[in-house]
């Protein structure tokens, strides 16, 4: 009798399972010790490639600054206020070059090339003035001709407007007609040019000179009246008669600021309390930084003060409580976010309402005060 051979039945399985085992691991052992190898080379050519990527859109957005002056006008060109030209920098009158506002006239008036200045005859009796202001802190001081002809051209414009029928004419035309007469523009422009001649770089800073002249001009009431409708009434300056008589009112004086800021290219308003008898200034500012979610930052023009503070107390302890009337006056540039006069007008609003974070920030008041030249609506003792 044949033995049969005793063989596992899952033996010779057992046997191939395991080689072919050995063989899988040793693969797999393999894959795994190459992969690091694999993924930083991949990771360096990554690495290169973007490196290549960013180099070839760098060359390929590179372009030499152009240069400008104050108020945008390219390097040896004209600006679109004529006769002025952009020297290196600098705008000064070129009427040989640039002509005289294309021999438009102003009203009845046609400007006549002078030498290299574009004039008027009513401009006669000059007179120099020196306008101060405070900007960072530091005082400057700007010298401008004001003429005697211009200031009498400007105080014999009607303070009448004419409507017929059912029109109705609102404290706002009243305005825009005090801002409209082109020979005061024309006199007011040579100001806005000296202004953008100090800070070509900073439309900021145009504004804060251009708000600090203002308010450094005297407070004051003129002391004629018109007659109206038979009834006598107190004269109220336009623009170039605040410069001239170097006093004004609230209304003159937020006038005359609004003026110089629609020329430096802001969105301008002027706020009206009705209550208060009060005006202010208003310069495009973002909606959440601005006055009553209004799009423009108060601005006082009676005396020294911060852009967008509108906390102040005036003589007899007074302040501006009444909800204002908005009169938009002109569409332009406006403030960015991050002025640094926001932070600074809510400082001094805690100080002066003497709440917790008031208490908190004082240390901070001398700083200020002397940052804006606050006159005595800012003391606080």
């Amino acid at each position: 009798m044949v033995r049969k051979k005793d063989v596992s039945a899952y033996g010779p399985e057992d046997s191939y399972s395991s080689s072919q085992m050995n063989s899988s691991q040793g693969i797999r052992g393999f894959i795994r010790s190459i992969q690091p190898a694999y993924i930083l080379i991949v990771f360096v050519a990554i690495f290169i490639l973007t490196l290549l990527s960013v180099y070839i859109a760098s060359r390929g957005q590179t372009f030499d600054e152009v240069l400008t002056c104050g108020d945008g006008t390219f390097y040896n060109t004209c600006s679109l206020d004529k006769p002025y030209y952009c020297d290196n920098g600098v705008l000064i009158e070129r009427a040989s070059v640039c002509g005289c506002s294309n021999g438009n006239p102003l009203g009845n008036l046609s400007l006549v090339k002078q030498e290299e200045s574009c004039v008027l005859s009513l401009e006669t009796n000059p007179l120099d003035i020196e306008l101060k202001y405070f900007i960072h802190g530091r005082e400057g001081k700007i010298d401008f001709v004001i003429y005697e002809g211009v200031q009498e051209h400007v105080s014999e414009i009607p303070r009448t407007l004419y409507y017929q029928g059912s029109e109705t004419p609102f404290r706002k035309d009243f305005k825009i007609k005090s801002l409209s007469d082109e020979v005061q523009k024309f006199n007011l422009l040579k100001l806005v040019k000296k202004i953008q001649n100090l800070v070509p770089e900073s439309k900021e800073d145009q504004a804060r000179i251009a708000v600090s002249i203002v308010q450094n001009i005297p407070y004051g009431a003129s002391n004629k009246t018109i007659s109206l409708s038979g009834n006598e009434v107190n004269y109220s300056r336009y623009p170039y008669e605040v410069l001239y008589e170097f006093e004004g009112i609230c209304g003159e004086k937020s006038g005359l600021m609004v003026a110089l800021l629609k020329e430096l290219g802001y969105g301008t308003a002027i706020f009206y309390f009705l209550d208060e008898n009060h005006e202010a200034a208003g310069i495009k500012c973002p909606v959440e930084k601005s006055f009553y979610g209004s799009g423009f930052c108060f601005v006082e023009s009676g005396g020294p003060a911060i852009i967008s503070d509108s906390s102040m107390e005036f003589v007899g302890g007074e302040k501006l409580l009444s909800t204002p009337q908005v009169m938009i006056i002109s569409d332009g540039i406006s403030l960015p976010k991050d002025l640094e006069e926001y932070d600074d007008a809510k400082t001094i609003s805690d100080i002066r309402n003497k709440n917790i974070m008031g208490y908190l920030k004082f240390w901070r008041y001398d700083g200020i005060s002397e940052k804006y030249n606050f006159d005595g609506a800012y003391e606080l003792k």
